[in-house]
């Protein structure tokens, strides 16, 4: 099935990464709300160098969370699939399946394990 894509819009999604000189109070803009399909993330590069997975689910809401799996350490989230655990968004790693929660990055097959999960916004 195919997604039709959404009317054009000039928002941009925007990470909080803190303090960088290139970013705009802490926020930094990653791409625009439109290449985000519903139940499928995206892979953006960070001024740092590091990746973000970033995720739009059916609902529309928002979320960014480290892209490197820290089981198999490729840089892979944002190709995971999608999906609901006790009413929590959650990634499985295409890698070995482990699920990531979107919201805190917390590992639900590993409570010693978390990923960085990053406050996400979109901004004209």
């Amino acid at each position: 099935m195919t997604l039709a894509p959404e009317t054009m819009t000039d928002l941009k999604v925007q990470l909080r990464l803190g303090d960088a000189d290139d970013t705009d109070d802490g926020w930094f803009t990653v791409c625009d709300l439109s290449l985000l399909l519903p139940g499928r993330g995206v892979a953006a590069l960070l001024p740092d160098g590091r990746q973000a997975a970033i995720f739009r689910d059916r609902a529309g809401i928002l979320y960014a969370i480290d892209n490197r799996d820290p089981f198999g350490g490729a840089a892979v989230l944002s190709r995971g699939l999608t999906g609901t655990h006790q009413g929590r968004p959650y990634v499985a790693s295409p890698l070995l399946k482990q699920r990531f929660d979107l919201e805190s990055g917390r590992c639900l097959d590993d409570e010693t394990v978390a990923v960085t999960a990053y406050e996400v916004r979109t901004a004209a």
